[in-house]
């Protein structure tokens, strides 16, 4: 069968690319990706007898987005008598016996009943959690047929898992594209994975007004601006540690030297299955208001005796650990095992003040021996609440680092850059 419909040149090879498994198409708002995806998709299953499986985070959104395009494109070639567009349930079927069938993973016990898909388009993949894609990876098969999955989305954070797993997870020290090189490149093929890049002037179908409110948003919106305009991941809200940089672990050291009155602290926080035990050794340069973070331990899944043993040094040492007071029996397993360890102080409101003190050191250098801390603390933004505003006390993830630096801060107190304040003082260090 002989279909023609025109294509904006930047798309026309990958309309007819099927070398790898996934297909990760990345751009800004207007750039037609989702279109030639859809396009893509007609002609494959026009040609061979597939079953395509078109997902969403959420099933309803699908009618008005991901169904009606190819809705709109099967019309355009002038086949809606030949293929046949249900509403209800949605389902697109080709006379060869291929169908395209809509699921949404808001409701994942429908997907256990689907066989043979051999074609997943999954929509906005960034919206869907990564739990959702390694579902969909195992409902990805057939005994006969070369799989394709195909993925489309706006740039998020670098902090999403589509980021993670597509580009870079620094905490896990994984690098499989550096989106630098697709921004420059525009398509890459790399790991049995299609990359293509796209923005707004890669439409040739766009009014050049549409492009005109994209540049707008430079001045008012800086953050959307990058997303929709430019396509380019990167940070998404507004940071809670602007002054936060790393340093090579030498380097580090090698400052931590020159401090003349050093004011070193460990904190920790404790976790289980989905969340971690993070454990920090900081140093604080009390006179330059220069927070240093220079040693870590960051593990799920252990139970406390072996996390006793893996961090026997501090039984060694004496260093006072100060801990989450939300678990005084662990607390107290730890200090039956030997280990200095107390608990921090916790009051209504003190996340906001833990985060106000930490905001207010001048730097934050962290050692690029402690990835997990840099993966978390780098570009940790605010959480915002439905009219759009900053809530102070709570963030995108949840930063196991973060927390064990707060309980490491216990009793101490960072100057005001505007001014002078107390610095708490131990009776220890008094020598009483």
């Amino acid at each position: 069968m002989i279909v023609e419909k025109a294509a904006n040149p930047h798309f026309e090879d990958f309309l007819f690319d099927w070398s790898t498994k996934f297909q990760f198409l990345v751009g800004g708002y207007g750039s037609s990706k989702s279109y030639h995806i859809a396009f893509k998709i007609i002609i494959k299953l026009l040609e061979e007898k597939r079953t395509a499986l078109v997902v969403r985070e959420v099933y309803d959104t699908h009618r008005d987005s991901t169904f009606s395009l190819l809705e709109e494109i099967v019309e355009d070639l002038g086949l809606s008598g030949r293929i046949k567009c249900l509403s209800s349930p949605m389902q697109i079927r080709f006379p060869n016996g291929s169908k395209i069938i809509f699921k949404g993973m808001d409701k994942p016990g429908k997907l256990k009943s689907i066989n043979n898909i051999s074609l997943v388009w999954t929509e906005e993949c960034s919206e869907v959690k990564y739990a959702g894609f390694k579902e969909l990876l195992g409902r990805l098969r057939h005994p006969k047929l070369k799989l394709h999955m195909l993925l489309s989305t706006n740039p998020v954070g670098k902090d999403n898992w589509s980021y993670k797993h597509f580009f870079k997870d620094e905490q896990n020290k994984r690098l499989i594209l550096d989106d630098e090189k697709l921004y420059n490149d525009r398509i890459v093929i790399e790991n049995d994975t299609y990359y293509h890049h796209s923005t707004a002037d890669d439409n040739l179908f766009l009014p050049e007004s549409y492009v005109e409110q994209l540049e707008e948003m430079k001045d008012y919106d800086p953050d959307l601006y990058r997303i929709a305009r430019k396509g380019r991941f990167g940070v998404n809200g507004v940071k809670v540690l602007p002054q936060f940089e790393t340093m090579p672990h030498e380097q580090v050291l090698q400052e931590l030297r020159g401090i003349r009155d050093p004011i070193e602290r460990v904190g920790m926080d404790f976790g289980f299955v989905t969340s971690y035990n993070a454990l920090y050794r900081i140093t604080v340069d009390h006179e330059r208001k220069y927070l240093y973070i220079h040693w870590e331990y960051y593990k799920n899944d252990m139970t406390d005796d072996q996390t006793a043993k893996e961090i026997a040094e501090f039984k060694r040492t004496g260093e006072l650990i100060r801990a989450d007071a939300a678990e005084p029996k662990t607390i107290r397993y730890y200090q039956q095992q030997g280990f200095n360890m107390t608990d921090a102080k916790k009051f209504p409101g003190s996340r906001l003040q833990y985060t106000k003190k930490v905001k207010r050191f001048a730097k934050i250098i962290c050692s690029d021996a402690c990835p997990n801390a840099k993966a978390e603390l780098e570009n940790l933004t605010y959480k915002k609440d439905k009219q759009d505003r900053i809530v102070e006390d709570e963030f995108t993830i949840d930063p196991h680092s973060f927390s064990a630096i707060w309980y490491a801060l216990d009793d101490y107190e960072v100057s005001d850059l505007k001014g002078d304040s107390i610095r708490t003082v131990s009776k220890a260090s008094l020598g009483l």
